[in-house]
């Protein structure tokens, strides 16, 4: 009996080929909305198992992970632990995640972020709600307020990222950027900001004003959410 590159057996393909096809035709016919996380990560699936049942995989992915967005972003290595996922697996879903960042990147890229900010924070929820690590970004405006630039400056380890507030002013410096907005994620899940980031924020923001660079808000994603600290008015 011979068995996928994810270790499911060929025998097992005749009963879930009709399931399959429905599958198909219910996204076809209702798009995203007519199929639970599960189904639409089978969906997903399909491409790289196509001798097994993508069902018990994908819920046991989300089962694992929690949702269908934590799959995505979810580290290979801890992906790989969920019996059937291997690298096909694993590339799909990270191509799956990429697509889903760029889309939503395009979707400011270029226009005024202060009229688009569910727009920048859909995007940026997407590129680093769910890291395991703390990332710290900066999206650099021009005058109008329009996105020229987004650099993730620093990766850090689960709980610390270091930032350099004279790196930050350097790099706005070098684009001509106006205004900056930051933003990191907590891996843990709580977007709380601690002392450390409130401190590092009245730095930047010291830094940034003889200069005349606008601090318009620093951001912190995580699973349980975001806060801005504009709007914790720490800003």
């Amino acid at each position: 009996m011979s068995s996928t590159e994810d270790g499911f057996s060929d025998a097992a393909s005749p009963h879930f080929h009709g399931h399959r096809d429905r599958l198909r035709q219910r996204f076809r016919e209702g798009g995203h909305a007519a199929l639970q996380d599960y189904e639409l990560l089978e969906l997903l699936l399909f491409s790289p198992i196509k001798r097994a049942d993508t069902k018990p995989i994908a819920k046991a992915l989300i089962a694992r992970f929690g949702s269908f967005a934590e799959v995505l972003a979810a580290p290979p290595a801890r992906l790989k632990e969920v019996r059937g996922v291997g690298d096909r697996v694993v590339d799909e879903l990270k191509l799956a995640h990429a697509v889903a960042e760029r889309f939503l990147r395009g979707q400011v890229t270029g226009r005024k972020i202060l009229s688009s900010w569910s727009a920048v924070l859909d995007y940026v929820r997407t590129a680093m709600a769910f890291s395991d690590r703390e990332e710290f970004r900066i999206l650099f405006l021009d005058k109008k307020n329009a996105l020229i630039a987004d650099e993730v400056q620093q990766r850090g380890t689960v709980d610390h990222t270091p930032v350099y507030p004279r790196e930050v002013m350097k790099r706005a410096l070098e684009l001509s950027a106006s205004a900056i907005v930051l933003v990191h994620n907590h891996p843990s899940g709580d977007p709380t900001p601690s002392r450390a980031d409130i401190q590092m924020t009245n730095q930047i923001a010291e830094i940034a004003k003889p200069l005349g660079i606008v601090l318009h808000d620093h951001i912190i994603v995580g699973r349980d959410g975001h806060v801005s600290f504009k709007g914790l008015q720490l800003i």
